[in-house]
């Protein structure tokens, strides 16, 4: 009894211990998914980026800081754009990027995402703001690939990459949107005008040619007449008067002469 007993206060005395000891192993054991990254900090100075898988610190000495690898989707907020024509528009866009280097996510800034996003939000309106209307409407592929050089030359100190970045919608005002449906329907009417008259001009090319046939060939204005003869007579007419071609006489007037 008195050896169980001297064993049972041994334990005692020595659970606070085990559970201290516990409680630093667990807190020294970091697991770190694939496409995460652990930025060490000891004593306050950088020592390393380590990862994936297990991972261990010193408690009380080392931190980290978790970073994720993985391409982020930033929506970046309507800003309020007036471009090189002087017109009023609101500009939103999405932003794809991923970290690179995660200490220099961690060290060079405070906030990268929220320095990420302020940087396109304010490039946005700049880029945009250099452009007319027509150009920003019509060159969006231009334009989406001189925001991303921007922002990733911009980033690129803090570990950033810059995958994409894309204009997804510009809201333009009432007024503008009349006026420029106005524009489009005067286009299609200037288009309908422009193969109206080119079909006018084919034609009269084609009489043309065809006048300048029957002025040579007068037997061929005889020909065309009596065609025309003959579509009126298919007509349910019940009296046709028609002109007589004084060509088509001079036969019979040349056969009554006298020789």
């Amino acid at each position: 009894m008195e050896v169980v007993h001297l064993v049972s206060v041994i334990f005692g005395a020595a659970a606070p211990a085990l559970i201290v000891v516990v409680v630093l192993l667990a807190s020294a054991i970091k697991i770190l998914r694939e496409y995460e990254r652990a930025v060490v900090f000891r004593l306050g100075r950088l020592v390393g980026v380590r990862g994936p898988g297990l991972v261990l610190i010193i408690p009380g000495i080392e931190k980290v800081v978790r970073i994720d690898l993985r391409t982020i989707t930033m929506d970046v907020p309507s800003q309020d754009v007036i471009t090189k024509d002087n017109v009023s528009v609101k500009v939103n866009a999405v932003l794809y990027f991923r970290v690179l280097d995660p200490s220099r996510a961690v060290v060079e800034v405070e906030n990268y995402l929220f320095a990420t996003s302020q940087n396109a939000q304010t490039t946005l309106r700049s880029v945009c703001g250099e452009a007319e209307l027509d150009e920003l409407l019509a060159e969006r592929e231009k334009i989406n690939s001189h925001l991303q050089a921007i922002i990733d030359q911009h980033t690129e100190p803090w570990g950033i990459k810059v995958v994409q970045v894309a204009i997804k919608h510009i809201d333009l005002p009432e007024e503008m949107r009349r006026a420029m449906a106005r524009q489009a329907e005067a286009e299609r009417e200037r288009r309908a005008k422009v193969i109206a008259a080119e079909g006018e001009f084919q034609a009269s090319q084609r009489l043309s040619e065809a006048a300048a046939v029957m002025a040579s060939q007068p037997i061929a204005l005889q020909l065309r007449f009596l065609q025309t003869l003959a579509e009126i007579a298919t007509e349910n007419n019940s009296t046709t008067i028609f002109p007589v071609p004084i060509d088509i006489l001079k036969p019979f007037f040349g056969g009554g002469r006298t020789p």
